[in-house]
């Protein structure tokens, strides 16, 4: 029974087109080694190095939106120490001849609308309207309670040449489940 589980969920991974998946607590350690491994990927397919490069940045912007901001975590139990474990899932693939990154994780309910109106705004950016508004967003101050320069998604997007989409589903009254996918 149990290898006939394991065998069903690697044969849905493969009719989705997924090569690599994790789930499960995201570090910048694991983030180093998952992105080793994509690189090596890569390389054995022979994919264009543009095309590597932007799935790469798109993985490493993915996994460190999830390291930084996903709601599902174990908090530090030393006190003063500021690192979270948090908790994602990640996949990457190659379906109907582009790739993909798509990520997971919980968000808190209170987040939802306002990632809905970003990424909505940045979805309906050409090209030209989203090298604006990534410098501009350079030259801005970071957002309310973010942990970087703001600027991840944007990123995502210029380099997302098919484009991405993104869903979020209601899990409880305090959280949703958001989902970004980014293809190449």
């Amino acid at each position: 029974m149990l290898a006939d589980n394991m065998y069903a969920f690697r044969g849905q991974l493969q009719e989705q087109g997924v090569v690599f998946c994790y789930s499960g607590y995201m570090t910048e350690e694991v983030l180093t080694g998952i992105g080793n491994a994509i690189k090596k990927m890569m390389e054995l397919e022979e994919t264009d190095r543009m095309v590597a490069k932007d799935i790469f940045s798109i993985f490493v912007e993915q996994v460190q939106n999830v390291i930084r901001y996903s709601a599902e975590h174990v908090p530090p139990k030393i006190i003063g120490q500021e690192k979270e474990l948090r908790y994602g899932v990640l996949t990457v693939g190659y379906k109907d001849g582009r790739y993909f990154v798509s990520c997971g994780n919980l968000v808190r309910q209170e987040d939802v609308a306002r990632l809905k109106s970003s990424l909505g705004h940045i979805k309906a950016l050409d090209k030209d309207g989203l090298k604006a508004l990534y410098k501009e967003t350079l030259k801005g101050e970071a957002p309310k309670r973010s942990k970087g320069a703001g600027v991840g998604f944007v990123d995502i997007a210029r380099r997302a040449v098919h484009g991405f989409e993104f869903d979020f589903s209601g899990v409880d009254d305090n959280y949703s489940y958001f989902c970004l996918t980014a293809y190449v």
